[in-house]
């Protein structure tokens, strides 16, 4: 496990690092922590040390999408801090509970990658511009249906979940790294996903916050590489 910090408000936890790295993280609120994505098994023990070594709450989890090694930990979270509030998108709650079929108006194409059926149910479902702390909800489809990310209004910092990584390089989901192809694999849609990670260029981020791979500062330079690439790719 690695934790590492990134300005006044985000900490970084890595799981596996040297061999298949997730990464959940934790946004510092004035009332405790907002926990984004739990990896494939519980990190409830590195959220409840670093927690306490910051002399902060755990009150909030709030997940990008529905794959296995996003929300594998909830159960265990769960578990250590009841009555801590879980949040997923609404479109990304029905793969939670096990239905893959596409939505009226989507792309025809069943949803990829591992999934996992989990005995607990969100608390929250939530929609663009909904707030969590302050976070701010951004859809970000494509690598899922419905996967979203999370805009920190206090300084654009910028959680994707999947959108983008930046393990082995910056690449928009569905791009194929040969380093660490898995989030590629994964990805249902790749116009939507080059659409998303278009869309999240523009909101002009102050850093990158990845599934996969280390947190980028000043990322905009990469990510119209990694967007270029992309369109490349996709053509």
């Amino acid at each position: 496990m690695r934790i590492t910090r990134h300005g006044d408000h985000l900490v970084q936890v890595t799981r596996w690092a040297a061999v298949f790295p997730m990464n959940c993280y934790l946004v510092l609120e004035e009332d405790g922590v907002t926990l984004v994505d739990s990896t494939i098994s519980s990190p409830a023990a590195d959220v409840a040390s670093e927690a306490s070594r910051l002399g902060l709450e755990l009150r909030r989890v709030a997940l990008t999408h529905a794959h296995a090694d996003h929300v594998g930990g909830v159960a265990g979270i769960r578990e250590r801090f009841p009555g801590v509030e879980v949040s997923i998108g609404e479109r990304e709650a029905r793969l939670l509970a096990g239905d893959k079929t596409p939505g009226p108006g989507e792309p025809q194409a069943p949803a990829k990658g591992a999934f996992q059926k989990v005995d607990w149910k969100p608390d929250r479902l939530l929609k663009p511009g909904d707030r969590i702390g302050s976070l701010e909800v951004v859809p970000a489809p494509g690598h899922t249906p419905g996967q979203v990310a999370f805009l920190d209004v206090r300084d654009r910092g910028l959680i994707v979940g999947d959108a983008l990584q930046t393990r082995g390089g910056v690449a928009v989901s569905g791009v194929v790294v040969p380093l660490f192809p898995f989030p590629a694999l994964a990805t249902w849609h790749k116009p939507t996903a080059l659409a998303t990670a278009e869309a999240l260029r523009k909101l002009e981020p102050s850093r990158l916050a990845t599934g996969h791979g280390d947190v980028l500062e000043g990322p905009a330079d990469a990510m119209n590489r990694a967007l270029e690439k992309a369109r490349r790719a996709f053509a």
